[in-house]
């Protein structure tokens, strides 16, 4: 729990102010004591251009389109670390002069918990959450990370012990109850905690606590403690997430006996405190992302940079993973033959719908295959720009090596691949052909004008001697065609369509068990249609 001046950590995540409580309250982590303070849509001939949300989700995967990566890495020793006395004063200056509340600051804490679980733990594997909450604000967190973790999916169980009266704790519990999040007193707890739960929040004690913690909070965190023994024994044990603090540290100089929690991932609030030095788990994320200037130049405290809108950020570098390891147990809908459209071409716009509507970062983004007559294949990304009963349009310079091998070898597969979705169309295959020049002519001085001068500059795949090249020829470019309002196409840039011979949709299945529906065509009737079958995964 935050405590005393707990709050401080509440400063961490940001947004979703509530009726603004009183400040003139800052609680000790203590879990008895209250102290009194003075407080001091897309046109299916040519596709538009498509702006890329700047960050999808809260937190996204490491790498990803996220990803899009919403969650960079910072390196640990450039950021500020709290004494206990810091941390309380940055409290006292947020909930006095800057107007911050209470409920305000513990629903931006909760939230950056709920959103650092999720950029590690998603709930397909671990699912059921344990929220151990103390009495203070520390507890008050964890009440709102079960809320958010709940709408991201997860099982969330809370155990509050120590329950208080005052309006914010109860209406959170009120929030909790109303989802029918079940409570569970600290004798309904299993013995083994393993057999149950995935995840257990530490939620106990914050940065303001002081002294050996009562019970029942003292069993509960050898509870916690005793889980690394069955790592030990080689059982996988659920993972702890500690809130700014693990429970029985001290503030400042951490695990000091050495035998404490020690949590897989420990979420910072506001500023990480000076024990997180001593923490050496594989995941250490920062939450929240409000700290005024004001503040952050009176501490001089160096504090990442937010990616994106994301409430999350790792400090450190992110662990070493066993490559063989990495692997996603997909959930989807069933993707059913008597559900699919006759035509392959309406499949694939009804889904390419699906990734606009979820707001997929380049949805339109798709792998071209082509191979020379070397029969050495290459692949690289490229826009889809256009698609209509004729098939699907792209362009690029007429003499970059994808240009040369279609000019050897006609053919070429397309893929498409929205994450977000577990989706792909994948293996469009078919005949490619050059689009008209007056339909090149036409997407040409459709594009900003920059892309236009930068079409002409780049001489694609021919080896430059540098990249200031480039700028130099732009630059003179951009003066010879400033008094010009239309700039000519080059012939050597336009566009190929590919005419689909064979489809096939792959939706993400649990187990591996995915559906792949392939569409070929046949003559029935003397009449050419679509054959669908479906392929083992």
């Amino acid at each position: 729990m935050r405590g005393v001046l707990g709050k401080s950590r509440k400063m961490i995540c940001s947004l979703l102010s509530q009726a603004p409580v009183s400040p003139a309250y800052y609680y000790r982590s203590s879990p008895s004591i209250y102290k009194p303070k003075p407080s001091n849509r897309f046109s299916w001939g040519f596709l538009a251009p498509i702006p890329s949300p700047a960050i999808r989700v809260f937190c996204s995967k490491p790498g990803e389109v996220g990803g899009l990566m919403a969650s960079s890495v910072q390196n640990q020793g450039s950021i500020s670390y709290l004494t206990q006395r810091e941390a309380a004063e940055v409290d006292e200056t947020l909930m006095g002069p800057l107007g911050f509340s209470v409920d305000q600051l513990m629903e931006l804490a909760g939230l950056s918990v709920a959103t650092s679980i999720n950029e590690v733990y998603k709930p397909s594997e671990y699912n059921r959450v344990l929220a151990i909450c103390g009495p203070g604000n520390n507890g008050g967190d964890g009440l709102v990370a079960a809320r958010h973790l709940y709408h991201f999916g997860y099982k969330p169980f809370v155990c509050y012990p120590k329950r208080t009266q005052k309006p914010l704790y109860s209406g959170l519990v009120t929030q909790l109850e109303s989802l029918s999040i079940p409570f569970l007193s600290v004798d309904e707890l299993p013995m083994d905690l393993s057999k149950d739960f995935d995840i257990l929040v530490d939620a106990m004690f914050g940065f303001s606590f002081h002294g050996a913690p009562r019970p029942p909070f003292d069993d509960l965190i050898k509870k916690l403690i005793n889980l690394h023994y069955y790592e030990q024994a080689q059982r996988k044990p659920p993972v702890i997430v500690s809130v700014d603090i693990p429970s029985g540290w001290h503030v400042e100089e951490g695990d000091v006996g050495g035998d404490g929690i020690k949590p897989d991932m420990l979420v910072s609030l506001t500023a990480p405190k000076l024990c997180a030095k001593k923490f050496s788990g594989p995941h250490h994320f920062l939450g929240g992302r409000f700290v005024p200037p004001a503040i952050a130049e009176k501490y001089k405290l160096q504090l990442p940079q937010y990616p994106g809108i994301s409430m999350c950020v790792r400090i450190g570098k992110p662990p070493q993973i066993d490559i063989s390891s990495l692997r996603e147990n997909y959930i989807s809908p069933e993707f059913l033959e008597e559900q699919v459209e006759a035509d392959p071409l309406d499949q694939f716009r009804k889904w390419f719908d699906d990734a606009m509507a979820a707001n997929l970062k380049e949805p339109n983004a798709m792998a071209l295959s082509t191979t020379g007559k070397d029969g050495k294949p290459s692949s690289r990304m490229v826009l889809l720009k256009g698609v209509d009963k004729d098939g699907f349009v792209w362009f690029t310079n007429y003499e970059s090596q994808k240009a040369r091998q279609l000019s050897e070898n006609p053919h070429a597969a397309l893929l498409f691949y929205w994450d977000g979705l577990n989706r792909q169309v994948v293996r469009v295959e078919g005949s490619v052909e050059k689009v008209s020049d007056e339909e090149s002519e036409q997407y040409f001085h459709s594009r900003p004008r920059g892309s236009q001068l930068g079409a002409i500059v780049s001489k694609q795949s021919t080896v430059i001697p540098g990249r200031h090249v480039l700028h130099q020829q732009y630059k003179e470019l951009e003066e010879k065609y400033s008094k010009e309002s239309l700039i000519p196409k080059p012939k050597y840039w336009g566009g190929y369509r590919l005419k689909p011979e064979r489809f096939e949709f792959w939706q993400g299945q649990p187990s591996r068990l995915h559906d792949r529906l392939e569409y070929s065509p046949q003559e029935t009737d003397g009449k050419r249609v679509w054959k669908i079958v479906r392929l083992a995964p």
